[in-house]
């Protein structure tokens, strides 16, 4: 058994001992996600990007509660809907190694569909 496997064992055991899997359809997961993202983001509201540095650095354990708020819901939702969410991490970073190469993309920010375009104005 990996990490992942313990930790979303736990995960179950603390919801089913307190009888909320009733709570947990995707809905409410999904809600509850982007809802603890939006904490997560309200550490750096307003922030420039060099202020959201010194924030993350001073308020570590806050922030990385929230970071554990979003993996939790998620590893739970991936869980009740049958996801391996290790597999789909890794399918995903697969399919996005192919849609930004390294080569092509490296420094810009730009989304995949601006650099094709841009690559087939020039041919």
């Amino acid at each position: 058994m990996n990490e992942l496997d313990n930790i979303r064992n736990r995960i179950r055991k603390f919801r089913d001992e307190r009888d909320w899997m009733q709570f947990h359809n995707p809905k409410n997961l999904a809600c509850s996600i982007s809802i603890e993202a939006n904490e997560l983001l309200e550490h750096f509201q307003w922030s420039t990007p060099e202020e959201s540095l010194t924030i993350a650095r001073k308020k570590k354990t806050e922030i990385s509660h929230e970071i554990a708020d979003v993996a939790v819901y998620l590893i739970e939702l991936a869980d009740n809907l049958g996801i391996d969410l290790a597999k789909a991490i890794a399918e995903k970073m697969a399919h996005n190694e192919a849609k930004y190469p390294a080569d092509k993309v490296r420094g810009s920010s730009k989304k995949y569909t601006e650099y094709k375009t841009a690559k087939r104005l020039r041919q």
